[in-house]
């Protein structure tokens, strides 16, 4: 069983995410055209599944990046109500994904040596999505989502 309660070891999964983000010189249309995430997540047991958990990680988080916004009225009450206002990534956003993992057994947590995944790809996405943006445009955008009138 594994030893979650370890006052010594922590057992965490680590990793980095990096993209490539192209940005329409007339438009300012950001657009994500490629994403590397490295994953240190113990032995992975299956290399299909683990790499599409990933992605949909990275997905999500490329909507929390780029499109996806809770408006709210004066009086609280949320502008967009329905789905149809709320954008989030469809298959024609995604870019080409560059999963790798670095399937290093951590033996100390337990025999098998693996460590969970989660939703991981979320966690710097938005933020490597931002400084992509940022290399491309030269500015900083430190509310998200980034849109066009941020840009212009």
């Amino acid at each position: 069983s594994p030893k979650v309660n370890d006052p010594v070891h922590a057992f965490r999964s680590f990793g980095a995410t990096f993209c490539e983000v192209r940005v329409n010189r007339w438009t300012c249309e950001p657009r994500v055209s490629r994403m590397v995430c490295v994953v240190d997540a113990g032995r992975i047991v299956n290399p299909k599944t683990a790499r599409s958990q990933i992605i949909g990680g990275l997905v999500m988080g490329m909507g929390q990046a780029l499109l996806e916004e809770t408006r709210m009225e004066p009086n609280g009450r949320f502008a967009n109500g329905n789905l149809a206002a709320y954008l989030v990534p469809v298959h024609a956003d995604a870019p080409t994904f560059d999963v790798t993992f670095l399937d290093y057994p951590d033996t100390l947590l337990s025999p098998l040596g693996a460590r969970g995944i989660g939703e991981f790809g979320i966690v710097g996405t938005a933020a490597a999505i931002a400084n992509a943006v940022y290399n491309a445009t030269g500015k900083r955008v430190r509310d998200l989502p980034i849109t066009l009138d941020k840009l212009l």
